[in-house]
């Protein structure tokens, strides 16, 4: 059931939040997401969420976050490469309908049609004409998309300068994280101030009544982890399904079935 929305205590800002407090935290946000999940399937409710920011601002970490202990069958991400040239040559929302959820499902889009306001827009893989054109739809569109019975929440993830530096700067020698570093991150990072006044233009124009944005901190990833998690839960009117009681089975009998002497191929056990 959606939860009363409370203020930001001040009194925690900038306290360390430790891992084992997190994971409580997280622990019951858990919970949450999946009788929100329980009541999705059960009344063919259709959710779509929306993450944008800047370059490390911590939307991956904090879309697997959302999505660890749900049903991938249910909870879809989706994170669109480069357009094709066909798709360039659609009209600009074309390629993002078709992942829209249907009944039952909830789509979290890891950037959107916001592209075109933000990176498109600043690297130059547009015009201003384009990105005007897209200023005067996308509000209509959004109507439409809510009105069609989607519950659309759209969340930007701000990050300051010290931190995004960090964070790219910890890509670079992390073998793990190398491969989140592109040429087109280098680029972007080098153009905070044309992202802000982009950022500002794209609010200006798309934070509507009926399709608002919520902006998160997200200087600190754990904290903003269960921020939006904890806020997104608060805006949908969802409430908990009833479920059977479940209780294993016994198992069948052997009926003379004995254990195969067949040469499995064992993987070594190295830890």
């Amino acid at each position: 059931m959606a939860k009363t929305q409370e203020k930001t205590d001040p009194s925690v800002e900038g306290k360390p939040l430790s891992y084992k407090e997190y994971q409580k935290a997280l622990f019951q946000l858990h919970v949450e997401l999946v009788k929100l999940q329980e009541w999705v399937v059960q009344t063919g409710s259709k959710i779509c969420i929306v993450f944008e920011g800047r370059d490390g601002a911590g939307k991956g970490g904090t879309i697997k976050a959302i999505t660890e202990r749900v049903s991938p069958r249910v909870f879809r991400v989706v994170a669109l490469a480069a357009p094709s040239e066909r798709e360039k040559s659609q009209m600009y929302v074309q390629r993002y309908v078709p992942y829209l959820p249907a009944a039952g499902e909830v789509v979290i889009f890891d950037r959107s049609w916001y592209n075109r306001a933000g990176v498109e827009r600043v690297m130059g893989f547009c015009s201003e004409e384009e990105v005007e054109e897209f200023f005067k739809a996308v509000p209509l569109v959004e109507r439409a998309i809510v009105h069609s019975g989607v519950i659309l929440l759209k969340y930007w993830l701000e990050v300051s300068p010290e931190e995004q530096t960090r964070r790219l700067e910890a890509r670079i020698n992390d073998g793990r994280k190398v491969w989140k570093l592109t040429d087109m991150d280098l680029k972007s990072y080098s153009r905070w101030y044309d992202y802000s006044r982009a950022r500002d233009a794209m609010f200006q124009a798309s934070d509507t009544e009926i399709a608002s944005w919520y902006v998160a901190n997200s200087n600190d990833k754990r904290r903003v982890r269960l921020n939006i998690i904890s806020d997104l839960l608060s805006r949908i009117p969802y409430e908990a399904m009833p479920r059977k009681k479940v209780t294993l089975p016994k198992r069948q009998k052997p009926h003379g079935y004995k254990e195969t002497d067949y040469p499995f191929k064992y993987i070594a056990e190295r830890f």
